[in-house]
């Protein structure tokens, strides 16, 4: 991969209309409601053409109504019905089913906020990018699945990306496009999770309710047990080598328990660029939304004097082994960051419904990504369908290693 070949936007966004016309993948995940959050508070700056979530057909009805959504579209065609009914005679068009998914993305819009949670979440943004549009990119799949993909889309239609994730938003930030050649190194920070001092001979007995407790951030499920095991840190190194133009070891991660820091630019002249906020999803989320200005967010401030200290650390590669591998990915090439995220989503899974210890994620991971390559099956894929079989291809044998582990737990 070549560091040449990422992308920072830079030209101002030019809503057609007085009111910037949104399209929000994800709609009732923690992404899409905070976006709407905004969108509620400013009606006056934002019309939303579509709203698209996978199956909670009351939740999205609920929203479409709020927002005054022109279109509201289920993955799920079995809860389609349940959609239609609920906003019955409200005018808000309603479709589901994957073919409506990709239909509602060709509606007007000036910015599509890309927040499916993921795999799922690949082809609705691919299809999503268009001349003049504005990719608000939250969905990590699109960059660790098929970085190379997702960014010559984006080059050769020339839409505008903005990154959503609070690192690389924070980076984006602090990062001078007119000084790129003179950046040393990228950092993004980790709070190191729930589990960052817990003992290692302690990390087997650790159980789905005590790694969904994040100390910092309210997110989804999988994301939440990816910040746990660090996972998620080595998916944000994968995206920001994609987003900004660096070569692999002009990257790093720092351990910042506190996450009021979220992400450092060093520079040749010696200095060292930091953004800094609460730990609110709103914040970048409206970054993206105003870009190139900024627009108000009613969260609480960052009060310096209140909080004291703030403290780093070098990860554990230890005690956190899945960071290392998603880095060994990365630096494979290929397929392999694709096979990365697949089976990191199976073992997550796995975990989640209690078949899986918690140290068996990264196991499983890393036993997938060696089956295949010995197979020689991590060449980088050429198309998103190309993706997609491969992304298939090491969920059934993750599934199967899953399977054989839960077998040998239970006869143990």
């Amino acid at each position: 991969m070549d560091a040449s070949s990422s992308s920072l936007p830079r030209v101002e966004l030019e809503p057609a209309s007085g009111a910037m016309r949104l399209i929000v993948l994800g709609a009732t995940g923690s992404i899409g409601k905070s976006t709407l959050d905004l969108v509620m508070r400013n009606p006056e700056r934002f019309k939303v053409t579509a709203l698209v979530a996978n199956n909670n057909a009351d939740e999205l009805a609920r929203l479409a109504r709020q927002v005054n959504a022109e279109a509201a579209v289920l993955a799920s065609e079995t809860h389609g019905k349940a959609l239609a009914e609920a906003l019955s005679g409200s005018g808000v068009a309603v479709s589901s089913g994957t073919q409506a998914v990709l239909d509602a993305v060709e509606r007007p819009a000036d910015m599509v906020v890309a927040g499916i949670v993921g795999a799922a979440g690949l082809m609705p943004t691919l299809a999503a990018i268009k001349p003049g549009r504005a990719i608000a990119l939250a969905n990590k799949e699109c960059l660790v699945s098929a970085g190379d993909l997702f960014m010559e889309t984006i080059r050769q239609t020339g839409a505008t990306l903005l990154p959503v994730d609070s690192e690389h938003n924070a980076i984006f930030q602090v990062f001078e496009p007119e000084n790129r050649r003179e950046v040393e190194k990228i950092i993004l920070t980790a709070s190191g999770g729930p589990f960052r001092t817990t003992r290692l001979e302690d990390m087997a007995a650790i159980t789905p309710e005590q790694a969904l407790r994040h100390p910092n951030w309210e997110m989804g499920q999988r994301i939440t047990i990816d910040s746990a095991t660090l996972m998620n840190k080595g998916f944000e190194v994968i995206e920001a080598f994609h987003l900004f133009p660096v070569e692999f070891d002009q990257l790093g991660v720092l351990v910042h328990p506190q996450s009021v820091i979220h992400g450092l630019v060093q520079y040749t002249d010696g200095s060292l660029l930091a953004q800094m906020g609460s730990p609110d999803m709103r914040t970048p989320i409206a970054h993206c939304l105003a870009w190139p200005k900024r627009m108000s967010v009613p969260l609480r401030r960052l009060d310096l004097a209140e909080i004291g200290s703030l403290t780093f650390e070098k990860p554990d590669p230890v005690r956190f082994p899945a960071l290392g591998l998603a880095l060994s990915a990365l630096r494979r090439g290929g397929g392999a960051t694709c096979v990365l995220n697949a089976a990191d989503e199976v073992a997550v899974s796995a975990f989640l419904d209690g078949r899986l210890r918690f140290p068996d994620i990264p196991a499983a991971v890393e036993a997938t990504m060696d089956r295949l390559e010995s197979a020689g099956r991590l060449n980088r894929p050429d198309s998103a369908e190309a993706v997609m079989a491969l992304d298939g291809e090491a969920r059934v044998i993750c599934a199967d290693w899953v399977s054989g582990r839960s077998g040998r737990q239970n006869q143990g």
